[in-house]
């Protein structure tokens, strides 16, 4: 996305705080857990964003699986790689940041994608909370370890 393209927003209340979701119109751009305060220069446009926030309320209810709302991350190729192998990651299952690595082909590179699945602009929906440390333990998200660990009980909860 260049510095001249408008960027449209709008809030979506959920079960762990607000979320703001961002598009370039077409796609959904960003989705925002942590402190989802719209910069001054984007363009409120909730008709636009209407189905992902439709998306979101439904995977919060517990009716959605899988989301469909189309997506245009923002990123360098190999944070692209990464996030399109986070898509693939079955609801209700977790795998670790080594896992990660040996799938988008780098088995080395456990910390890369670590960095490249701590900048995904869309949360939930390339669902990086998937992701943790070989031990089990939660590590790091950007959106709070507490809201990580509510997203990981939900969907195990649910996943039959």
């Amino acid at each position: 996305m260049t510095a001249t393209e408008t960027i449209y927003f709008t809030t979506q209340p959920t079960t762990i705080g607000q979320v703001c979701l961002t598009s370039d119109g077409d796609h959904l751009t960003g989705l925002y857990l942590s402190d989802p305060r719209p910069d001054p220069d984007w363009v409120s446009d909730p008709v636009s964003l209407a189905k992902a926030a439709a998306e979101v309320r439904a995977y919060f209810a517990g009716e959605l699986r899988a989301f469909t709302v189309p997506v245009r991350p923002a990123g360098t190729p190999f944070q692209r790689k990464v996030w399109a192998e986070l898509r693939r990651i079955p609801y209700g299952v977790t795998i670790s940041y080594a896992e990660l690595a040996n799938r988008v082909g780098n088995p080395k590179a456990s910390r890369a994608v670590g960095s490249a699945n701590g900048r995904n602009p869309i949360c939930l929906v390339i669902p990086c909370h998937r992701v943790i440390a070989a031990d089990g333990t939660l590590g790091g998200f950007g959106g709070g370890l507490w809201r990580k660990e509510w997203l990981l009980k939900h969907e195990a909860e649910r996943r039959g």
